[in-house]
């Protein structure tokens, strides 16, 4: 048995060496070429989602800047300071949702060109950790519409010298939102970067826990550099992303231990 594997295995060898030898460029011609295809298709799901928004696009303003719109002194609206704002404000709110919309999409492509290259193990904790990536980032959009954006605004509005007309212009506020979207999105991608960094070996859930002083004080830097100058915005910022982080190193741990049981029943090599 041995001596037959033997036998077989330098043949089978060398023709793949003469396979690979002879065509050398045809593996990364063909990744090339599906990169290409991956990228076209998430480009044609921006434009279908674009083409179903864009015709909704003032409406969709209009709900994005009611939270401000709301506390406006009775008579007092937004403005555009700029002639062609009006035009591209939503213009650009559309496009930004389509992105947005396409996200799930997006991810899957990205999934499905990696996923031949990962190992059993990989693809089975990789493809939660994609779903759950696009599901917190959707919730830290939207807890910033819900919860940050009416005390933002709120105390913007409350904080103005008297005398001061607050007229927002569409622009500015539309550019200042999406700012927001971003991070509070980023910031609730908290738990998949620990787990990633737990799982890659870079660090463990031991040294994340020792590290939980230094943790909570970023947290409220990051809280006082996202939200005005005041204590109970910072709070509803900083302690969400503590709890997204003590979530992480708990499914962290459940990750790393999942992987050390699946690498330990494989059967070694050779």
């Amino acid at each position: 048995m041995n001596a037959k594997t033997d036998g077989k295995e330098p043949g089978h060898q060398s023709n793949n060496q003469s396979s690979n030898s002879q065509q050398p460029e045809m593996p990364l011609v063909e990744h090339l070429l599906e990169l290409r295809n991956r990228l076209l298709k998430m480009v044609l799901a921006v434009i279908i989602c674009f083409a179903a928004i864009y015709p909704f696009a003032n409406e969709l303003y209009l709900w994005l800047s009611e939270p401000i719109r709301t506390l406006l002194p009775i008579g007092q609206t937004m403005i555009a300071t700029d002639i062609t704002s009006p035009f591209f404000a939503p213009l650009k709110l559309a496009l930004f949702l389509s992105v947005f919309a396409a996200i799930p999409v997006i991810l899957y492509q990205l999934w499905s060109f990696i996923a031949p290259g990962l190992y059993a193990h990989e693809k089975r904790l990789a493809f939660p950790l994609l779903f759950t990536s696009v599901i917190l980032f959707y919730l830290g959009a939207a807890f910033a519409y819900y919860v940050v954006f009416p005390l933002v605004f709120g105390f913007f509005t409350a904080i103005g010298p008297e005398g001061i007309v607050e007229l927002p212009d569409i622009s500015s506020y539309l550019n200042f939102v999406l700012k927001m979207f971003f991070a509070f999105g980023v910031a609730f991608e908290i738990p998949i970067a620990t787990i990633l960094l737990i799982l890659s070996g870079i660090t463990t859930p031991a040294d994340l826990a020792a590290k939980r002083p230094y943790v909570v004080v970023a947290c409220f830097i990051i809280g006082m550099m996202l939200t005005p100058p005041d204590i109970i915005s910072q709070t509803l910022l900083a302690v969400p992303m503590w709890i997204l982080f003590e979530l992480g190193i708990l499914f962290g741990r459940l990750a790393s231990r999942e992987v050390s049981g699946q690498e330990a029943d494989e059967p070694p090599a050779g």
